[in-house]
């Protein structure tokens, strides 16, 4: 009897060595609500402060975060813990549950491997030891697998509990604009008609419907001359918000959720407006172009500012049918009008407009710019090609002139991207004003 005590008290010695532990006590964040029984980031430190306390354990240091335990790497202070214990800082972690630590496979993988090279000696949570012996590994290890279970569960749940609302015809998130959601029971989930702003979403849709009227012209009518602001009173409605509204089928009773999946469900909502409006409303939309295409690019946008009220100045483009049923495309530069809706700061065609930025370049002196060098290697490769066509090995030189000619070409002929590159690299600031250019 004696002999196998003996025996066991040296196994036991070699399979955890008599180490002095340098605690690191680590707690995060619960991802349940407290009506749970989670425990909040300062209780977990109160708590584990009292079980150092009273077993006399040594803490070097403690850690808070907030982040989830559910991705790997997601979690900057448990990623700089690791690296502590990996240089020997820490040998020991000291945090509330094993699921404080990991509910993933990759952050659970990190810390037995840690365990396995004695760099991490143990673990002690509230009620239980984990050494480096593999059956308290794999005990840690089954404790987290089991977290990530619920994780992966809890995903599962969640999503074919809003697969049911929708199927109630209820909308699961945040509702939009003209509609808010009460906190009650016989309620849970439901959209309310917002009596204050709903008469305003009407009659956006049947003044586009039926008075043709323009984002821009809605914009300033919501903002300057209404004051219109989101259910929470902070914010103003952005050109954004009104085009995504203008396309919201909620506003008529039917929504797609989640948003490009193809799932239609007829809402329990009352509508604010009638499907034949929102028909009306998708067609001047798309007569009208009202909406901005995300892939048209301006040259001359975002470079320049109005010299009248300072705001920004914007590009559109209008098409004139011909008598031959082709169309000439036209393009308008002129200010946004965000600080002052009455700037009469006109707008200018872009033909003209490049007319009048050639004009600027004859009294713009290059060898203050920043393009010059670029300039002049461009035009000396231009002027190469052009002596090796004709067959002579002249000495290619470059002077002002060339500079200043070749700048001309690519506002005429370049593409969008080599105009915008170019007049970027231009010393001061380019203002339209009264249909004329002007650099300050």
């Amino acid at each position: 009897m004696e002999t196998n005590t003996l025996l066991s008290q040296q196994t036991k010695s070699a399979v955890i060595p008599d180490i002095k532990l340098k605690y690191c006590l680590y707690a995060r964040k619960s991802t349940e609500s407290d009506e749970r029984q989670a425990l909040s980031i300062d209780s977990q430190v109160k708590e584990m402060l009292q079980i150092a306390e009273r077993e006399g354990l040594e803490i070097i240091d403690i850690r808070r975060e907030s982040k989830s335990a559910k991705d790997s790497n997601n979690r900057p202070v448990f990623k700089e813990l690791l690296k502590d214990v990996s240089n020997d800082r820490f040998n020991a972690i000291l945090t509330w549950a094993p699921d404080r630590l990991s509910r993933n496979a990759g952050d659970l993988g990190s810390v037995v491997d840690l365990m396995d090279a004695r760099k991490l000696v143990s673990i002690r949570t509230y009620g239980q030891t984990f050494s480096n012996s593999p059956n308290e590994k794999f005990l840690l290890m089954i404790l987290c697998s089991q977290a990530k279970l619920e994780n992966d569960n809890r995903g599962i749940n969640v999503k074919r509990g809003l697969r049911t609302r929708c199927e109630m015809g209820l909308w699961p998130t945040c509702p939009p604009t003209g509609y808010f959601k009460e906190k009650r029971m016989d309620r849970k989930c439901e959209c309310i008609i917002d009596e204050e702003r709903a008469p305003v979403i009407k009659q956006i849709f049947e003044k586009v419907a039926y008075e043709k009227w323009s984002g821009r012209k809605l914009y300033h009518w919501l903002r300057f001359d209404l004051n219109f602001r989101t259910e929470a009173g902070k914010k103003h409605f952005s050109l954004g918000n009104i085009y995504r509204m203008l396309e919201n089928p909620f506003y008529y009773g039917t929504f797609e959720y989640p948003r490009g999946s193809g799932n239609w469900y007829q809402g329990k909502h009352k509508p604010i407006i009638t499907k034949e409006l929102f028909d009306l409303v998708q067609d001047q939309v798309k007569n009208s172009q009202l909406v901005r295409k995300e892939n048209i690019e301006f040259a001359f946008t975002k470079i320049m500012k109005c010299g009248l009220c300072g705001s920004g100045i914007s590009a559109m483009e209008k098409f004139k049918k011909l008598k031959n049923g082709d169309f000439n495309r036209h393009v308008y530069y002129g200010c946004t009008k965000a600080k002052d809706k009455y700037c009469k700061c006109g707008y200018i065609n872009e033909t003209d407009l490049i007319k009048k930025l050639q004009n600027i370049t004859d009294k713009l002196d290059f060898k203050k710019t920043a393009i010059e060098n670029k300039i002049k290697s461009e035009v000396k490769r231009f002027k190469k090609f052009q002596s090796m066509v004709k067959g002579k090995c002249d000495k290619i030189e470059v002077n002002e002139i060339d500079i200043r000619n070749y700048i001309k070409f690519i506002l005429k002929e370049g593409e969008d991207q080599e105009k915008r590159e170019l007049l970027n690299c231009l010393t001061g600031r380019m203002e339209l004003k009264n249909k004329e250019v002007y650099m300050c």
